[in-house]
């Protein structure tokens, strides 16, 4: 006989934030095509792949509040939310570097931060959770401020000072990438040390 527990029906993985995730990578490509296709020149075309690197941005916290709210958080989600996360910052960050907008050093320790953690938490932490610290999240909100701001020639509009608010909102994302990954490592050594004692 079924058990409580058990009686209660696990969400769809067809639900409504996991069908955002996936408009999400699948507005990547397009970010991307539009940002390459006439080499970064900043027409339309520009503001147009800056606004919708915005938009698809911004959908991870609604995902995600949409998840949690309604109980509709499932093992899919969890796959994919990270996925689309590290495409969408990832594509923008190695395209910036394309245009020679972006040192290609500062797009390798991003994505190598990014990359490496996420598979360390699906191939050593995956009976285990370690809760969003807040360098975490202030990394987060950071690396999309400061790539939406490189995207967007705000220069053209407001002067050339625009590109020193660039270099320090770039410089305060990557610091905290590489702060908030070491956090992350040392939580995990502590909490691994902690089962095995």
């Amino acid at each position: 006989m079924a058990t409580p527990h058990e009686s209660v029906s696990r969400p769809s993985n067809w639900n409504v934030p996991n069908l955002i995730t996936v408009v999400r990578i699948l507005l990547a490509p397009v970010f991307i095509w539009m940002l390459l296709a006439d080499n970064g020149a900043h027409d339309a075309l520009r503001w147009a792949a800056a606004v919708l690197f915005i938009i698809a941005i911004a959908t991870d916290g609604i995902d995600g509040m949409i998840a949690r709210r309604h109980n509709l958080v499932t093992d899919l989600g969890k796959i994919l939310d990270p996925i689309a996360d590290k495409i969408l910052t990832g594509g923008a960050l190695v395209c910036l570097s394309i245009l020679g907008e972006l040192p290609w050093w500062v797009t390798i320790v991003i994505l190598v931060r990014e990359i490496g953690i996420t598979v360390f938490r699906f191939v050593m932490l995956r009976d285990r959770v370690i809760p969003a610290s807040r360098g975490g999240k202030l990394k987060t909100i950071a690396q999309s401020v400061s790539i939406s701001l490189a995207l967007l020639p705000f220069w053209l509009v407001f002067g050339e000072w625009v590109h020193w608010l660039n270099t320090a909102t770039m410089t305060i994302a990557l610091v905290l990438t590489v702060v908030s990954g070491l956090d992350y490592l040392i939580s995990a050594w502590r909490l691994r040390k902690h089962d095995v004692a």
